[in-house]
C-alpha cells in the first residue's frame, strides 16, 4: 500500500502572515518563520516538513494563493 508524502512551498514575498494556513493544517506542519518579507509582513514556513501528508488544506484557505502543495506516493 502506497503512502502519500506531501511538501509545501510558500511564496514568502506574497505571504501576509494571516496564519489561516497554520490553523487549517491538521498535522501542524506550518509555523511563523520569525522573519519579515520585503513588504514588511511576517510570513509562514514549513517547520515540520516530514509530517506533511499533502492534504492541501493550507493551500485552499490561503487568501493570496501563496502556498503550493506537492504530493508523491511513497512505497512502504
Amino acid at each position: 500500500m502506497a503512502k502519500l508524502k506531501g511538501a509545501i512551498v510558500v511564496d514568502t514575498e506574497r505571504c501576509k502572515g494571516c496564519q489561516l494556513c497554520i490553523i487549517a493544517c491538521p498535522k501542524n506542519v506550518i509555523a511563523m518563520a520569525g522573519k519579515v518579507n520585503l513588504h514588511g509582513y511576517p510570513y509562514v514556513a514549513a517547520a515540520n516538513e516530514e509530517a506533511c501528508v499533502g492534504c492541501a488544506s493550507c493551500g485552499i484557505v490561503c487568501p493570496d494563493g501563496c502556498i503550493t502543495v506537492y504530493r508523491k506516493k511513497v512505497e512502504e
